[in-house]
Protein backbone atom coordinates (compact mmCIF):
# COMPACT_ATOMS: atom_id res chain seq x y z
CA UNK A 1 0.00 0.00 0.00
CA UNK A 2 1.41 3.48 -0.65
CA UNK A 3 1.14 6.71 1.43
CA UNK A 4 -1.75 8.17 1.12
CA UNK A 5 -3.26 11.86 2.31
CA UNK A 6 -6.45 11.13 4.59
CA UNK A 7 -9.10 14.59 5.11
CA UNK A 8 -10.70 14.57 8.17
CA UNK A 9 -13.17 16.88 9.67
CA UNK A 10 -14.12 17.96 13.06
CA UNK A 11 -17.34 20.26 13.77
CA UNK A 12 -16.53 23.98 14.93
CA UNK A 13 -12.85 23.33 13.71
CA UNK A 14 -13.06 22.25 9.58
CA UNK A 15 -10.80 20.07 7.58
CA UNK A 16 -7.84 19.19 8.01
CA UNK A 17 -5.59 16.75 6.19
CA UNK A 18 -3.42 13.87 7.99
CA UNK A 19 -0.47 12.02 5.61
CA UNK A 20 -0.55 8.32 6.29
CA UNK A 21 2.46 6.10 5.79
CA UNK A 22 2.74 2.65 4.15
CA UNK A 23 2.88 1.58 7.59
CA UNK A 24 -0.77 3.13 8.90
CA UNK A 25 1.26 5.42 10.98
CA UNK A 26 0.46 9.73 10.46
CA UNK A 27 3.36 11.33 9.76
CA UNK A 28 2.31 14.63 9.18
CA UNK A 29 -0.91 17.02 9.80
CA UNK A 30 -2.01 20.12 8.97
CA UNK A 31 -3.56 23.41 10.07
CA UNK A 32 -7.40 23.60 9.72
CA UNK A 33 -9.24 24.78 7.10
CA UNK A 34 -12.48 26.38 6.99
CA UNK A 35 -13.27 24.70 3.69
CA UNK A 36 -13.17 20.89 1.89
CA UNK A 37 -12.18 22.73 -0.88
CA UNK A 38 -8.94 24.98 0.98
CA UNK A 39 -8.07 21.44 2.16
CA UNK A 40 -7.35 20.06 -0.80
CA UNK A 41 -5.92 23.23 -2.10
CA UNK A 42 -3.90 22.02 0.81
CA UNK A 43 -2.61 18.97 0.14
CA UNK A 44 -2.20 19.82 -3.69
CA UNK A 45 0.52 22.47 -2.10
CA UNK A 46 2.23 20.11 -0.13
CA UNK A 47 2.41 17.41 -3.40
CA UNK A 48 3.61 20.20 -5.03
CA UNK A 49 6.28 21.81 -2.72
CA UNK A 50 7.93 18.20 -1.01
CA UNK A 51 10.98 18.54 -2.50
CA UNK A 52 12.09 21.12 -0.73
CA UNK A 53 15.34 21.82 1.92
CA UNK A 54 15.24 21.24 5.57
CA UNK A 55 15.97 24.13 7.43
CA UNK A 56 16.75 22.85 10.88
CA UNK A 57 16.53 25.77 13.32
CA UNK A 58 17.09 23.45 16.65
CA UNK A 59 20.30 24.09 18.91
CA UNK A 60 21.80 20.72 18.49
CA UNK A 61 25.39 21.18 20.35
CA UNK A 62 24.25 18.71 22.93
CA UNK A 63 23.02 15.91 20.08
CA UNK A 64 25.30 13.03 20.14
CA UNK A 65 23.35 12.69 16.52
Amino acid sequence: MAARFEVRHQPAQGYHFVLIATNGQVIATSQHYETHRSCLNGIDSVKRNADAPVQDTTDNAGSSS
